[in-house]
């Protein structure tokens, strides 16, 4: 085998409670796959030391050596300091100041760069997904949190050190419910999936949500997407309802945003779309058209994902591959 034919990019996908590794060839075929459970309750120097183990799980799979691999793309939850690859803060982690890019520089003998999670997510989508073309992409991943990226004219907008477009965090509600951010009434608040959640938990409680009551009762952790949306499927009408709101409020939300950049595209993506994406994308069209200017919406398109879990893989590494 050629040295040229055996180089290989892995794009690393750290956001979750999983992690993945993805090896791809120089044209962003897959070639292997590895996953494993993020050690968090286990210090960081563990979950350092799963992070090898697994891109080196999945270079074994790809028959890759890693001596010829020419670089490793991440995908990171947190605060990072792209400029010098440090995850300065990553609460889901309890990491602060981990250099991550010297460490697998260390490790791997590559190139390494480091990326917001969702704007890699958001990347894959616009070079391999449904943001293909765009001229201005924005994707936004409502789950747990709401994430969104932003490509412009080939470049995901950023910072000066770190990234850009926290929309979750836009104040929507003067006073409303604390964020995890320390701010009242942001988005991610009042539409994020643990908000939602909450809302059915309430409802379940008092008899309107049969099915979450019989399946989850009112236990968060349980009232993951997809038991979101067998329950509306099931019947439980209020379901449907509550979600409907927070997707049209993320919708009046990112009509705002429209109203700032531009867009020609918007990608949706993320766990509650995946699980719903005809009513996430009926809601949030409906809220987008009620606070965007006419002149933007007619030019506009709001896609469904394309590239599903490899997303931030494929984003991540093809960061790595156009990385100077």
């Amino acid at each position: 085998m050629s040295k040229r034919a055996r180089k290989a990019w892995v794009g690393f996908d750290l956001g979750g409670t999983k992690m993945m590794a993805v090896v791809f060839d120089q044209q962003f075929k897959v070639l292997a796959t590895a996953k494993a459970k993020t050690p968090v309750n286990e210090g960081a120097k563990a979950v350092l030391t799963q992070i090898r183990l697994t891109i080196r799980e999945a270079l074994h799979a790809a028959k890759i050596a890693p001596r010829a691999l020419s670089g490793i793309g991440v995908g990171c939850p947190g605060v990072l300091d792209l400029d010098t690859g440090v995850i300065l803060e990553a609460p889901n982690l309890a990491w602060r100041r981990v250099p991550l890019r010297r460490l697998l520089g260390r490790w791997f003998r590559c190139r390494v760069v480091l990326a917001n999670d969702v704007d890699a997510g958001t990347y894959g989508e616009y070079r391999f997904g449904a943001g293909q073309n765009a001229r201005t992409l924005l994707g936004v991943f409502p789950g747990t949190g709401i994430g969104g990226g932003c490509v412009y004219e080939g470049k995901l907008l950023r910072g000066k050190k770190g990234s850009a477009m926290e929309i979750g965090h836009i104040p929507v509600r003067e006073n409303s419910r604390l964020c995890g951010c320390g701010k009242r009434g942001c988005l991610e608040a009042l539409a994020g999936r643990l908000a939602i959640s909450a809302e059915v938990a309430q409802a379940a409680y008092r008899g309107e949500a049969p099915y979450i009551a019989t399946h989850a009762g009112s236990d968060l952790k349980k009232m993951k997407s997809g038991l979101l949306a067998k329950a509306i499927k099931a019947g439980d009408a209020v379901v449907a309802r509550i979600l409907g709101d927070a997707m049209r409020l993320l919708g009046r939300t990112i009509g705002g945003v429209v109203n700032l950049l531009a867009p020609d595209v918007i990608v949706l993506g993320g766990g509650l779309v995946e699980a719903m994406p005809q009513l996430v994308l009926k809601e949030v069209k409906a809220g987008v058209q009620e606070t965007a200017m006419s002149s933007f919406t007619r030019q506009l398109n709001v896609r469904i994902a394309k590239l599903g879990d490899n997303a931030t893989a494929l984003g991540a590494a093809a960061l790595a591959a156009e990385a100077r």
